[in-house]
């Protein structure tokens, strides 16, 4: 099996890019076009078309990564912010009881 065709262990943590890589854009992704292949063959040629999925394999993976690191952290401050509702209506109803 080839290596564009393994998916990284979980918790691995493997990029498959240097820290120098930019992320595609959109409009890259778009535009990109690929050259045909050799004399005798038709349609692109392989490699071209591997090397650009998985680059847009790794860009999906860093934004998957982000989207869930994001929902986590919502998750967090709903969770804060609900305790402190509870907080400040249990502080006003107490001082309300109290008077």
């Amino acid at each position: 099996m080839s290596v564009r065709n393994q998916r990284p262990t979980p918790g691995s943590g493997a990029t498959y890019r240097s820290g120098g890589y930019t992320s595609l854009l959109p409009w890259q992704v778009r535009e990109r076009r690929f050259k045909p292949v050799g004399l005798g063959r038709r349609g692109l040629d392989p490699d071209d078309v591997y090397t650009f999925l998985d680059q847009v394999a790794g860009d999906m993976a860093a934004v998957y990564a982000a989207l869930a690191a994001s929902r986590r952290e919502t998750a967090v401050i709903k969770d804060a912010l609900r305790r402190w509702q509870s907080d400040q209506a249990r502080d006003r109803d107490a001082r309300g009881h109290d008077q």
